[in-house]
């Protein structure tokens, strides 16, 4: 039974619609109104549950204006279930502004669960998830997104990330360039028919992407950060980069490849070789 006033946040489908909740139904029934972040495909659902609730929209660019306007409704006594396209609102969807209101405003809020991309694709990827760090899309702007990487590449448990088709290749990347030779899985289109779990070195992963560029957004899950006990020193990083730039290497190729061998993050190779002159 519904109360009056109250905010229903509720999970969707990440994929199958069979993977919704009977209660989350019966509450999408019921409510006076529900706030989709799509309502155009938000529809598709409602109208394969044969559900007439009235829609609004509420997404990124509206948020902060329409949730003033439903905690307006709310306080005169309608129910609103709150919606994202997939999964559960206010993780990497709108949301939480919504959420955050309410509870200014002592309104009632309830949650009611639903599927969940990172945690379906985290136990899909086989890693380790006694403890995890989910992380979302990283930031678009690439300074911003080095550096966000640079911090996360100490992470001592596994990652979760998330990132659309058009930019898994060159994440993918980014993750090969700050984290070395890591083993990750990319998992994609959860809980469809093509559902599908990529898992190997980083490196094998960039490739295997490059050749068949991915399609429908992806969750990247990638193995914790174990310190290695380490073999040799600065002294002999140094040596190693340079005997690889007289073979024929590029600076990159040469930090990369004793990085590998001496189990260290390309970032402490290179720190050394901040102390070496002698290297251009």
């Amino acid at each position: 039974m519904l109360v009056k006033g109250t905010l229903y946040v509720c999970g969707t489908p990440i994929g199958n619609l069979g993977d919704i909740t009977l209660r989350v139904l019966d509450t999408l029934r019921n409510v006076d109104l529900i706030a989709a972040e799509d309502t155009r495909h938000s529809r598709k659902l409602l109208q394969h549950y044969e559900i007439t609730t009235h829609l609004t929209s509420y997404h990124e660019h509206n948020e902060k204006k329409k949730s003033l306007e439903l905690v307006e409704r709310l306080k005169a006594g309608q129910t609103i279930a709150l919606i994202s396209d997939a999964g559960l609102p206010g993780i990497s969807d709108p949301g939480s502004e919504l959420i955050r209101l309410c509870l200014e405003e002592t309104i009632p809020v309830d949650v009611l669960p639903g599927p969940n991309a990172a945690l379906t694709a985290l136990v899909l990827s086989g890693m380790p998830s006694e403890s995890f760090t989910f992380y979302g899309f990283l930031p678009a702007a690439s300074g911003e997104r080095k550096r966000r990487l640079e911090h996360l590449s100490n992470c001592q448990e596994t990652l979760i990330l998330y990132e659309a088709p058009h930019r898994l290749v060159s994440t993918l990347q980014g993750l090969d360039e700050h984290f070395g030779e890591r083993e990750a899985a990319v998992v994609r289109e959860l809980t469809k028919v093509h559902q599908q779990v990529h898992k190997d070195n980083l490196s094998e992963l960039i490739k295997e992407f490059e050749k068949t560029p991915p399609r429908g957004e992806c969750c990247i899950v990638i193995a914790p950060y174990v310190p290695k006990k380490l073999v040799g020193g600065p002294n002999e990083w140094r040596n190693e980069v340079n005997q690889g730039i007289q073979r024929g290497l590029t600076k990159k190729e040469a930090m990369k490849d004793v990085a590998k061998r001496y189990g260290v993050r390309k970032s402490e190779v290179y720190q050394a070789l901040l102390e070496d002159s002698n290297i251009n």
